[in-house]
C-alpha cells in the first residue's frame, strides 16, 4: 500500500468515525425529546382516566396540561439564562434528571393539587433541554447540515406522537394512567445517561455569562422569528386538537379510527421534519414559504377534506404535518440571528412555540362555539399559517434592511 493510499484509508476510517458517533450523540439527544414528546401529548389522552381517579372534572383537570404549558414558558429562559456558563452537556443531563424527578413525583402525586404543581414543575426543563440539545447538535456537524441535526433531535419529539402517545393510552387501560408518567421518568433517566456517555465533553465558554445571553432580547430578528413560529405553527394546533372531536363526533367514528388518525398525524410530523431539515440546509428560506404557504393551503380545504369521509380526511392531516417540519426551520434559523445569545434564544423558541400551542387551539374554540362544526378548525388554522408565511416576509425584509442577509 502506497503512503498516499494509506492516508486515504485513515482518513475515511475517521470519517466514519465521526460521523458514526454524530449518529450516537443525536440518537442520545432525540430519546430526550422522545420523552418529552410522550408526556406532553399523552397528557391529554390520560386526562379523563386521572381526572376521574383525582376525583376532578375533565375542565379542572385540564388545569394540569396548563401548567405544564406553564412551566415550558417560564422555564425556557430562565434555565437557559441560569446554566449560561456551564457545560452544555452537564446542562442537558441535570435538566432530564429534574425531567425524571417531577415527571415521577407525577405518577405517584396522591391529590390533584399536587398532582398539577408537579405538572407545573415537569415543565420547566422542556424548552431549555430542547434548545440546548438543539445547539449541541448543530455543534457536531458541518455548518450545511445544521438543520439536519436539529431535525434529528426533534425526531424524538415526533416518534412520541406515533409510538409514545398511543402506548401510554394502550398502558392506561391495562395497568393505569401513572405508569405513564412513570415510564417518561424512566426514559428522562436513560436519556441523562445516554448523553453523559455520548456528548461531546466541550468546555464550558468562558465568556458565557447571563448578561450576554439577555443580550437577545434586544434583537428584533429574534423577536420576529419567535412570533412567526408562534403565531404560523398555531395553524397545526387549531386542527390536531380537534382530531379526536371531527372523528368521533363529526363522522361519528369509533376510538380506533381516533387512534389511528393521530397515528397519521405523527407519521407526518416525522416525514416532514426529516424532510424540512434536509431542504432547509438547501434553502431555508424558500422551505420556511413552502411549509407555511403548503399548510395554509391543506388547512382551508380541510372542512371539504372531511367532508369525504375517513380516507379523505386521513390525507389532510398527513399533508398538514407539514407544518410539523416548521420547528426545525426557525430553530435554525434562530442560530443564525442570535449571534452571541443562542442559549436563551434557542429555549425561546420552544416557548414560542408552546404559545402556538395555545393560540391555535383558543382561537378555534371560538369559532366552534360560535356554532360551526368541528371541521372549521381548519379555517382559523388556514388564516394562522398565512399569517405565519406574511411575518416571515416582513421578517427577512427587515433582516435586508437592516444588511443582515
Amino acid at each position: 500500500m502506497t503512503d498516499t493510499t494509506a492516508e486515504h484509508a485513515a482518513g475515511h476510517t475517521a470519517r466514519v468515525a465521526k460521523e458514526s458517533s454524530a449518529r450516537m450523540v443525536l440518537f442520545a439527544l432525540s430519546l430526550g425529546g422522545f420523552a418529552i414528546g410522550t408526556t406532553e401529548f399523552a397528557s391529554m389522552a390520560l386526562l379523563p382516566s386521572f381526572a376521574s381517579d383525582l376525583g376532578v372534572s375533565e375542565a379542572r383537570a385540564a388545569d394540569a396540561i396548563s401548567a405544564y404549558a406553564l412551566g415550558v414558558v417560564v422555564g425556557a429562559p430562565v434555565l437557559a439564562v441560569a446554566g449560561a456558563k456551564m457545560r452544555k452537556r452537564m446542562l442537558l443531563i441535570w435538566l432530564m434528571l429534574a425531567f425524571a424527578l417531577f415527571n415521577t413525583l407525577s405518577a405517584i402525586a396522591p391529590s390533584f393539587g399536587l398532582f398539577t404543581v408537579s405538572r407545573f414543575f415537569s415543565g420547566l426543563p422542556h424548552g431549555a433541554y430542547f434548545g440546548v440539545a438543539a445547539l449541541v447538535a448543530a455543534s457536531i456537524v458541518p455548518r450545511n447540515k445544521r438543520a439536519t441535526a436539529v431535525s434529528r433531535v426533534f425526531l424524538g419529539l415526533s416518534i412520541a406522537t406515533t409510538i409514545g402517545v398511543p402506548a401510554a393510552s394502550w398502558m392506561s387501560q391495562y395497568i393505569g394512567w401513572r405508569s405513564g408518567f412513570a415510564v417518561v421518568g424512566a426514559l428522562s433517566l436513560a436519556t441523562a445517561l445516554a448523553v453523559y456517555l455520548k456528548a461531546p465533553r466541550t468546555p464550558a465558554d468562558p465568556n458565557a455569562n447571563p448578561l450576554r445571553e439577555l443580550g437577545a432580547l434586544k434583537n428584533r430578528q429574534v423577536w420576529l422569528t419567535l412570533a412567526t413560529g408562534a403565531v404560523g405553527f398555531g395553524g397545526f394546533f387549531s386542527v390536531y386538537t380537534y382530531i379526536a372531536s371531527t372523528v368521533k363526533t363529526t363522522l361519528g367514528a369509533s376510538d380506533d379510527m381516533v387512534a389511528l388518525m393521530l397515528m397519521v398525524a405523527g407519521f407526518g410530523m416525522i416525514i416532514f421534519n426529516l424532510a424540512m431539515g434536509a431542504l432547509a440546509d438547501r434553502n431555508l428560506n424558500l422551505t420556511a414559504y413552502a411549509a407555511f404557504g403548503g399548510g395554509a393551503v391543506v388547512l382551508a380545504l380541510f372542512p371539504t377534506a372531511v367532508a369525504g369521509g375517513l380516507w379523505t380526511m386521513g390525507i389532510a392531516v398527513l399533508c398538514i404535518s407539514v407544518l410539523g417540519g416548521v420547528s426545525t426551520v426557525m430553530q435554525t434559523r434562530l442560530m443564525n440571528v442570535a449571534g452571541e445569545a443562542q442559549q436563551l434564544a434557542a429555549a425561546l423558541h420552544h416557548a414560542a412555540f408552546n404559545v402556538a400551542n395555545a393560540v391555535g387551539p383558543f382561537l378555534a374554540a371560538r369559532v366552534i362555539a360560535a356554532g360551526h362544526d368541528f371541521p372549521s378548525s381548519g379555517y382559523v388554522g388556514a388564516a394562522l399559517s398565512a399569517s405565519g408565511f406574511v411575518l416571515f416576509a416582513i421578517t427577512l425584509w427587515d433582516a435586508r434592511r437592516s444588511g443582515l442577509e
